[in-house]
């Protein structure tokens, strides 16, 4: 397994695009599909925030993970960037590939010069402590509780030595 930018697989932007929105479509009022496509297409312009990083093995896609500017806009005020879009792959999962991902992204956001990463999540708090991740609050999301979490990811990376993929060269 390894990470790499979605810009150098745009071929796999529609299958991810139907991923994410299955996942998580329920969450947002005014998110489609072909707006998940969009904001995949415009990741895959850039390897800046916002952007996002798959997880890949031998050629397949197994999952991906994005940084964001916003993640929700009822969060928005919480601050910038956010973790999102953390998914693999259900037959691909519990061979570490969350882990590669979230770490591959926290050490990108600490190459940006990212101070402080945030993220929700519904149901993986105990994941993303295990990662060094802090929880901010308890809140809810379109009615629907929710954990804010955060992290400094130039801490984490010097405690982890984790790093980001190489940027494409062009």
């Amino acid at each position: 397994m390894h990470i790499d930018w979605i810009g150098r697989h745009r071929q796999y932007i529609p299958a991810l695009a139907a991923w994410h929105y299955a996942e998580w479509g329920g969450l947002y009022d005014d998110w489609t599909l072909q707006a998940a496509t969009d904001e995949l297409e415009d990741h895959a312009a850039r390897t800046s925030v916002p952007t996002t990083l798959l997880l890949m093995d031998d050629g397949a896609l197994l999952g991906s993970v994005s940084l964001l500017l916003e993640d929700a806009l009822a969060l928005q005020d919480r601050g910038s960037p956010w973790l999102g879009s953390l998914f693999v792959l259900p037959e691909a999962r519990g061979r570490g590939g969350g882990r590669v991902l979230v770490d591959a992204a926290v050490a990108h956001a600490a190459q940006e010069g990212v101070a402080v990463l945030r993220l929700f999540t519904l149901w993986h708090e105990d994941f993303y402590t295990s990662l060094g991740w802090q929880v901010d609050e308890r809140t809810s999301l379109h009615g629907t509780p929710v954990v804010v979490m955060s992290i400094r990811p130039a801490q984490r990376v010097a405690h982890t030595g984790s790093h980001a993929p190489d940027v494409p060269r062009g």
